[in-house]
């Protein structure tokens, strides 16, 4: 009989550690959603955008309101938001925060989550540039890692010098961006700003840009540099990661390489999204 009990009590105890295990396991499990803005009408009229600050295109309001659909269904209640100051991540961020049922939280606006500063080549078509300076060379000032575009001074509505949203932030009188520039701002606001939001066990979602999130994902995944350069982020689609007690990516079921986060929507439909925004210079 004792023995019996006995057995009984070291199951018990058996079952009480392993959920203690997973409960910890779950408290130590962060989840992070990040979204690049829906289509912008720069974006449907195959411009550099950078930091103009263009809205969405009918369509692009149509993807981010799915996206936010998406999230809703996956089940992911975010605690806080992020965004950059451009109007084309805010507005896409509304959007899922709607269809989510969270418009009342919290939302950080930083001009460390903008898009890349294309410099000079801001406004220009892309497939003209393509035409007047060759697909080899655009392919760098768009693709490469750390060689930026052409810069703009402060002669130039393109410099954020005179943009009132950039008062009190001092940059160089000759601006532009590479991805290796834009990673420098973007990871520590990452450290700073979102790292302890997850850290105090809140859900993040981040609704960002192409390079931004880029850069974000290259530092996450730690994807190398000439890897990164044939990376493209699709417009409103939700790309979800769990992240560990250390904050690196718990690989999921279904990411697509490179990334261990995961699409959220329909795979094929993503792929042809992603092939899109390959073939802007094409």
């Amino acid at each position: 009989m004792f023995a019996v009990s006995r057995s009984s009590f070291l199951l018990a105890t058996r079952v009480k550690t392993l959920r203690s295990f997973a409960a910890v396991q779950a408290a130590d499990k962060h989840t992070l959603v990040l979204v690049r803005h829906g289509e912008s009408t720069w974006n449907l009229e195959n411009k550099f955008t950078g930091w103009y600050d263009c809205p969405l295109s009918p369509k692009g309001h149509e993807e981010v309101i799915e996206a936010g659909q998406l999230i809703k269904k996956e089940g992911i209640k975010a605690d806080i938001a992020f965004t950059s100051l451009l109007q084309r991540a805010i507005r896409s961020m509304w959007h899922v925060m709607e269809q989510t049922d969270l418009m009342w939280i919290p939302v950080k606006k930083a001009w460390e989550l903008n898009e890349r500063h294309y410099g000079a080549l801001q406004g220009l078509d892309k497939q003209e540039t393509v035409d007047k300076y060759g697909k080899d060379q655009v392919l760098v000032w768009r693709r490469s890692y750390d060689v930026p575009p052409p810069t703009v001074d402060k002669t130039s509505e393109h410099h954020p010098a005179n943009d009132p949203r950039y008062n009190g932030f001092d940059f160089p009188d000759e601006f532009t961006e590479s991805l290796a520039t834009t990673l420098e701002r973007v990871v520590p606001f990452w450290n700073k700003e979102i790292v302890p939001e997850l850290k105090a066990g809140k859900t993040v979602m981040v609704a960002a840009h192409g390079n931004s999130l880029r850069a974000l994902v290259k530092h996450l995944d730690g994807i190398d540099e000439s890897e990164i350069s044939e990376l493209n982020i699709p417009t409103g689609t939700p790309l979800v990661y769990e992240l560990d007690e250390d904050f690196k990516p718990i690989p999921q079921d279904g990411a697509i390489a490179p990334l261990q986060g995961r699409y959220l929507g329909d795979q094929d439909a993503i792929r042809a999204r992603i092939e899109g925004v390959k073939n802007q210079t094409k």
